[in-house]
């Protein structure tokens, strides 16, 4: 299983930091001892302190509690048929995701991202017998970029980025929240989750018998993307109105970590859980 793409550690941090919240104000705060919220914000995590800090910085205790232990593994089981994520590795001991969605009896497909490398969602789509006929960006920070042109190469399809996002690629098509495109049965509606990226798009992905939405950095299984200051009271919002908004059972495929749903991170995210 993909491991999650942030500790209850990286929660704390991307809180903080969104608070512009510093060490000793927390420990003002909260009432712990800065010696304390510094062993806390170094992984050693003590249950009673914890929840005290998520107070403060308006996150879900027991579900921040519930990392710290490593006790939050969502379990999603996605089809085989339609659909397919690619793993890569970026940089030092990172890696990145990218999807492909398919219907094989229209021989149409479309991608998500690339990840380091396209090669095997080629392979998958070729496999299929399905023609990527559309490719969609989440965003355009390298690692869901990386391979862009060969991809756009293999295909010759369209490129289709938020409107805000900067992205050298000629020929890209720029598009806006609420705007909706297709390619055979399957279709993408997108809405706007800015915040990690200026433009960052949520696609939500229909013609299929599972819903699915592909959420770029807007959110993680159990965290969401890095957000400056300035930004992090609208991220949380986008994220809760037009990703929090669709049915429990929609399936979110992150740009990093594993695939999980919008029931799941409702009970389960420290930034959202009991907030929508």
């Amino acid at each position: 299983m993909i491991p999650l793409e942030d500790l209850y550690t990286d929660v704390i941090a991307k809180a903080q930091r969104g608070l512009s919240l510093s060490d000793q104000t927390l420990a003002e705060k909260s009432g712990l001892a800065l010696r304390v919220v510094q062993r806390l914000k170094n992984g050693h995590p003590e249950r009673a302190p914890l929840a005290r800090l998520a107070e403060i910085l308006d996150l879900h205790a027991d579900s921040l509690i519930a990392l710290s232990e490593d006790r939050y593994r969502p379990e999603v089981t996605p089809p085989t048929d339609g659909f397919a994520m690619f793993t890569t590795p970026y940089g030092g001991g990172m890696t990145v995701n990218a999807f492909l969605f398919w219907r094989s009896e229209a021989r149409a497909a479309i991608a998500f991202d690339t990840g380091s490398t396209c090669s095997k969602m080629l392979a998958a789509a070729k496999a299929a017998g399905a023609k990527i006929g559309m490719i969609f960006l989440t965003h355009t920070h390298p690692d869901h970029v990386a391979d862009l042109r060969r991809l756009r190469e293999y295909t010759s399809a369209p490129i289709f980025v938020g409107i805000e996002e900067r992205l050298t690629e000629p020929k890209t098509i720029g598009i806006a929240p609420g705007s909706s495109s297709g390619a055979g049965p399957l279709q993408v509606r997108a809405r706007s989750t800015p915040g990690h990226s200026p433009g960052g798009m949520t696609y939500v992905v229909e013609g299929l018998p599972e819903r699915f939405a592909v959420v770029g950095d807007a959110l993680f299984a159990g965290s969401m993307g890095g957000v400056a200051p300035e930004l992090y009271a609208a991220a949380l919002k986008a994220n809760r109105t037009q990703i929090f908004s669709l049915p429990d059972d929609t399936i979110l495929c992150p740009g990093h970590g594993p695939l999980t749903t919008v029931g799941l991170e409702k009970k389960n995210n420290p930034f959202y859980a009991g907030r929508v």
